[in-house]
């Protein structure tokens, strides 16, 4: 198989330009930490952007960073970081999840998404995203999007390239707006509770005037031998402070808490994050379940009725990964069932290729908004050379 890896734009346009010609199928790939996500390829080459490197833009004062597709992701953070400032969203890293090595890239951020527990708070990656430059299917150069958050008329070009997957052009640099790093950060620990009972913990919390920028439960046996829910502060000390004693106030009903700190805190929130508790499990099937959070319980507990698995909560609940075996469709008509019922969406994470290429990987959308979704690929990418099929079969 052919492998591209150009070290400028216009030689990128020009792969695309000459695949286009010869109607040649590629897949498009930062640092490919993410390869597993999708169903199996129908590529003849590969496009990496791992040769358009470096920090294009930063100004701390305006709170904008922009770099090519294919820098590493800790460099841009390293850069952020000296400055004392931050990705607002947290983007997660998957790279044991998913059993890959190399080092992601910050144009994978923008394609895939990626969105960590700070997304109650801050949004999720295309929130934050204002810019992109990318190569369309026609090989020609497109930029939409610059340093400022602005009102959109008509097709929005860098929110829909948000969680494309690379089906409808190949990034070539992208821009964030950024936060500052916060102070101190402080997670309330409380013991015990159920799943019902943490997910209405959690809602009392999040509707609260007292801004949770995390809001996680792990049950029994994920977190230890008992469950185990948490809420994330974050802010000036004086202000964690006022915030962790008026939430202990509000939630006496649920036990008193603990209040944890430092690298103990940070490290349950990178477990919560990288699915820390489903890396090691041979011949799991990993789902990402989304539905609103007064009803993760309740969705959680009707699909382990028909399947089992083990399951955590993030998002307050809106947000459930769920382990279960990779055996038949690794718990897909179970799941799509459940959220039919509910509500939400559910993707497949990880699974094994058969088991990807019989069973919809991302969540199966209704024939209008499909016949949209194919026409969009059509004026974007009109031979179907991006990924095809990676997201829907046929597309």
């Amino acid at each position: 198989m052919r492998s591209y890896e150009p070290t400028g734009e216009d030689e990128a346009a020009g792969v695309v330009r000459e695949a286009a010609g010869r109607s040649e199928p590629l897949r498009l790939v930062g640092a490919d930490t993410k390869a597993g996500i999708g169903r199996p390829a129908q590529d003849a080459a590969t496009l990496s952007a791992r040769g358009l490197t470096g920090v294009t833009l930063y100004e701390p004062a305006e709170m904008v960073v922009a770099a090519r597709a294919g820098t590493p992701l800790a460099e841009v953070q390293a850069l952020l970081n000296g400055r004392g400032q931050m990705l607002p969203f947290e983007p997660a890293d998957h790279r044991r999840l998913m059993r890959t090595a190399g080092e992601p890239t910050f144009g994978a951020v923008a394609a895939a998404n990626n969105a960590g527990p700070r997304r109650i708070n801050a949004g999720a990656a295309r929130d934050s995203l204002i810019g992109v430059r990318f190569v369309n299917g026609r090989g020609e150069v497109i930029k939409s999007g610059g340093r400022v958050m602005k009102n959109v008329t008509g097709l929005d070009l860098v929110k829909l390239m948000a969680g494309s997957w690379g089906t409808l052009g190949f990034l070539t640099e992208v821009t964030f707006k950024v936060l500052p790093v916060q102070e101190r950060t402080a997670t309330l620990v409380f013991g015990g509770l159920d799943e019902a009972r943490a997910v209405e913990a959690l809602s009392a919390a999040l509707g609260s005037p007292f801004e949770l920028t995390g809001a996680a439960h792990l049950p029994a046996g994920i977190a230890g031998p008992e469950p185990r829910t948490l809420m994330r502060i974050e802010g000036f000390a004086g202000a964690v402070d006022y915030r962790a004693g008026a939430l202990r106030r509000l939630l006496r009903r649920f036990g008193q808490p603990d209040l944890v700190e430092g690298e103990a805190g940070a490290a349950l929130w990178r477990g919560v994050r990288d699915v820390e508790a489903f890396c090691e499990a041979d011949g799991e099937a990993v789902w990402r379940i989304s539905t609103a959070p007064v009803k993760g319980a309740a969705v959680a507990a009707e699909i382990g009725r028909a399947r089992a698995g083990r399951w955590y909560y993030d998002w307050g609940g809106g947000l459930i990964w769920l382990a279960t075996a990779s055996a038949g469709d690794a718990g897909a008509a179970a799941i799509r069932a459940s959220l039919a019922t509910h509500g939400g969406h559910a993707t497949l994470v990880r699974a094994p290729d058969p088991v990807r290429a019989a069973v919809p990987v991302f969540q199966p959308l209704t024939e209008p908004l499909m016949r949209v979704t194919r026409g969009i690929k059509a004026a974007h990418d009109p031979k179907g050379l991006f990924n095809p099929g990676r997201m829907y079969a046929g597309v």
